[in-house]
């Protein structure tokens, strides 16, 4: 009997998707069709319109149905129609934004409030906008808002349109001509005569206008920052106190030194900052709520910068005072006439006085000032916290002048030290970053925060050098202390000066020894030569690595929230959520919001992960050429390319490092390549040192030796085996 033969199955075509058509505003059963992706789509919507008895098929076109994507089907978008997708046949965006333009000229009132609703939606999509866009309707658009007859819902509806349509970016902001400027201003100078969405849309609009046109002056003329403050107060939106703060960047951004000094007064002011802090901040801010405020605390301590790298000059009689005051304060030195001074000038007994305030020149402390950075805004805090804080000063002066030489900490070269180890920490000078949400609530307390920081934290420095018992030896050792004591600090986003001094207080040296010492046990030792320590681990790297592919997929299907980007720009509040199926066989992606999780069902798109051909990073990724030298999203920007898409990509710009390792990790992972990520040499190496560790728990105290001892030569006979 011949053998059973079993015959392959054969291959379906791939580019053939079952998916259904329905027909917009009729109670029409839906067609179930073939989508060829092969197939030119006047081809597809000619049949679909024949069976429905549609003569004029070139009016129609084929759009998205789902609840957050619902844009027209072109050739540029049809690989993400799917097996199981559903369509809906409409008119076609040229027919479309013909017919509402129809209505906003002749239509009542009900009808024209009616389409700009729908217009509102329909300008999410760039098809449809470029077509509404090149029959004049944004040139419409612009003259109804300008027209103060244009009210209510007719009014919200129409900003939020021309928010849309303007986000794609293919018109000018130049455009605008000064009365449409003026009549957004009207409304957020009067924000309760009109509704919160048109508040909203005028003050992206503004800030886009600062940002974007040249007759930005007009804004900055007439918009107020107390009328800003009253959005920021009475307004129960937070897109609307959130679009404030934007606006507020963006006037800082394009103002002169002058404008932005005046910007960061006013916001020093106690009214300010109450208003920020309880109305702002103490809420639960979003995502890109703390993007704005991280901004404006960036642009604010940005002003440092001038006197951060400002050199001490000779000529600088005011900087000259400061020091004298420096030793007046110490030393009680008030009555210091002509005479008497230049007997103690020509005595040279102000170097003693200055050798024990601890300036490396005792003769001339000013050239203590020339590096910059800190520049003169180490002298700035000095004398602030000797105005300020004059017995904590004498204190720590004080204290030093009466320690042996060696262990005295010099108050002049820690405090330089000091400030220049605080910008580097708040990263003052440095432009904002584009995803950065890292604010401190403290820094909105004070009037002078960075000063008001310096004076913690000199206090605490000079604490530190104590307990060390350190010596100018020591000086780098120091340092790195107080570098940890400040950072693990401010990790805890103290709400305000005097939580952050209790919790520097708490950090003693004694506690980030200990802390040190537990993350020290925990971190893998000293990289082992021992042939036998070399031998273990290389018989247990293949289980690490088994584990971190596990942890990395893991992750995938977890999922991530990664912001949009529209030209190269991060678009503002604006995401979407990519995850891989617990079978590591689909990846699926869709639109969602900052704060929701949406699950797999929820995910509108999908692509096989066998479909995958290869992984892009950095700037070979085709959406980074468009990054116009933004060196930090490139550094986190990652692509997947596929077969069978007619060159489509997914395009990622990750919001951190860890992110953008763990996901071109995990798309390594899937394709069956070495991962390459930092990250992945990090986990190998703490993985590896725990699982040693563990295997060698029973050899402790027992000395490894560098080589195996060696074997020992055979006995010259075996009896010593029947002794007994």
């Amino acid at each position: 009997m011949l053998p059973k033969t079993t015959r392959m199955p054969v291959l379906k075509d791939s580019h053939i998707v079952k998916i259904a058509v329905e027909l917009e505003n009729q109670q029409q059963n839906a067609q179930l069709i073939e989508f060829d992706q092969r197939h030119p789509l006047t081809s597809i919507i000619q049949d679909l319109c024949s069976n429905w008895n549609i003569l004029d098929a070139e009016n129609y076109a084929l759009q998205f149905c789902e609840q957050n994507y619902k844009n027209y089907v072109t050739e540029k978008n049809r690989n993400e129609v799917k097996n199981g997708s559903v369509l809906r046949l409409r008119y076609s965006p040229s027919k479309t934004a013909h017919d509402i333009l129809e209505i906003l000229k002749c239509g009542n009132i009900p009808e024209k409030t009616q389409v700009l609703e729908n217009l509102s939606t329909l300008s999410i999509d760039l098809t449809f906008a470029l077509e509404f866009i090149k029959e004049q309707g944004l040139s419409l658009i612009i003259t109804m808002i300008e027209d103060e007859k244009v009210v209510g819902d007719m009014l919200k509806y129409s900003l939020i349109s021309f928010v849309e349509l303007m986000e794609h970016g293919t018109v000018s902001w130049d455009i605008l001509q000064s009365n449409f400027i003026t009549r957004n201003i009207f409304f957020i100078n009067n924000p309760t005569t009109v509704p919160k969405e048109v508040v909203q849309c005028a003050l992206s609009i503004l800030e886009n206008i600062v940002q974007n046109c040249t007759k930005s002056l007009c804004v900055e003329k007439d918009i107020t920052l107390d009328n800003l403050l009253k959005l920021l107060q009475d307004s129960s939106s937070q897109v609307i106190q959130q679009n404030a703060i934007a606006l507020i960047n963006a006037l800082f951004v394009k103002g002169d030194e002058t404008k932005k000094r005046s910007i960061a007064a006013t916001f020093a002011t106690k009214q300010y900052r109450s208003v920020i802090l309880s109305n702002v901040i103490n809420t639960n801010i979003g995502t890109e709520m703390a993007h704005q405020l991280y901004i404006l605390q960036t642009l604010t301590m940005g002003l440092l910068e001038h006197r951060m790298n400002t050199k001490m000059n000779a000529q600088d009689s005011d900087a000259h005072e400061k020091i004298k005051e420096l030793r007046r304060i110490a030393f009680d030195d008030g009555i210091d006439n002509q005479a008497d001074s230049t007997a103690k000038r020509q005595n040279n007994q102000y170097s003693t006085y200055y050798k024990k305030l601890g300036f490396k020149s005792d003769i001339n402390p000013a050239q203590d000032f020339v590096e910059a950075p800190p520049g003169m805004l180490a002298l700035d805090c000095m004398v602030y916290f000797a105005r300020n804080f004059g017995q904590n000063y004498k204190k720590v002066v004080h204290e030093n002048s009466c320690r042996a030489d060696e262990h005295e900490c010099p108050f002049g070269r820690t405090s330089i030290e000091l400030v220049k180890l605080l910008c580097e920490i708040l990263k003052i000078g440095e432009s904002p970053s584009e995803q950065c949400q890292d604010f401190h609530p403290m820094f909105f307390t004070h009037d002078h925060p960075f000063e008001e920081f310096f004076c913690i934290c000199i206090v605490i420095l000079n604490k530190t050098w104590k307990d060390m018992r350190a010596t100018n030896e020591d000086f780098a050792k120091v340092f790195s202390v107080v570098r940890e004591q400040i950072t693990r600090s401010l990790t805890g986003r103290p709400g305000n000066l005097d939580d952050f001094r209790s919790k520097i207080h708490s950090l003693t040296y004694s506690t980030i020894t200990q802390l040190r010492q537990q993350e020290r046990t925990s971190r893998e030792d000293i990289e082992s030569t021992a042939s036998a320590i070399v031998n273990l681990k290389e018989k247990i790297t293949p289980e690490i690595m088994k584990l971190i592919r596990e942890q990395r997929l893991g992750y995938l299907v977890e999922g991530t929230r990664f912001s949009k980007y529209s030209r190269g720009v991060r678009s503002k509040d604006k995401f979407w959520y990519v995850r891989l199926s617990p079978n590591h066989k689909v990846i699926h992606y869709g639109d969602c919001d900052e704060k929701t999780v949406p699950t797999i069902e929820e995910l509108s798109n999908k692509v096989l992960v066998i479909d995958i051909k290869q992984l892009l990073v950095g700037k070979e990724c085709p959406h980074m050429k468009e990054m116009r030298g933004r060196k930090s999203a490139v550094n986190l920007g990652f692509s997947i390319t596929f077969d069978n898409m007619d060159h489509a990509t997914l395009d990622f710009v990750a919001p951190d490092e860890t992110t953008f390792n763990y996901w071109t990790d995990g798309v390594n992972a899937l394709l069956g390549l070495p991962m390459t990520s930092k990250q992945k040499e990090e986990d190998l190496k703490t993985l590896l040192s725990m699982e040693i560790k563990l295997r060698l728990l029973d050899t402790e105290g027992v000395d490894i030796s560098k080589e195996p001892p060696p074997i020992p030569e055979d006995p010259e006979n075996y009896d010593f085996c029947f002794e007994n």
